[in-house]
């Protein structure tokens, strides 16, 4: 759960450094928001992404011989 929370911190703090610009009124913008979506898809895509090449690692490492089909992406 330690690690869970030290992730969320990290990426809404990079996430907010990146997209929130405007402290000059209480409302998020319609671009703040729109930015802060795809820093957060764009986090959640490279966190699958590298899960699924260190599954991959591992079968091969493990003396699997090959990734399946079905782990490799197109």
């Amino acid at each position: 759960f330690k690690e869970f929370l030290t992730q969320f911190n990290k990426l809404s703090e990079a996430c907010f450094l990146d997209c929130i610009t405007d402290f000059t009124t209480r409302k998020v913008t319609n671009t703040e928001e729109t930015c802060a979506f795809n820093c957060l898809e764009k986090f959640l895509k490279v966190t699958q992404r590298i899960s699924q090449r260190f599954q991959e690692h591992q079968i091969l490492q493990a003396g699997g011989g090959s990734v399946p089909d079905s782990m490799v992406k197109k």
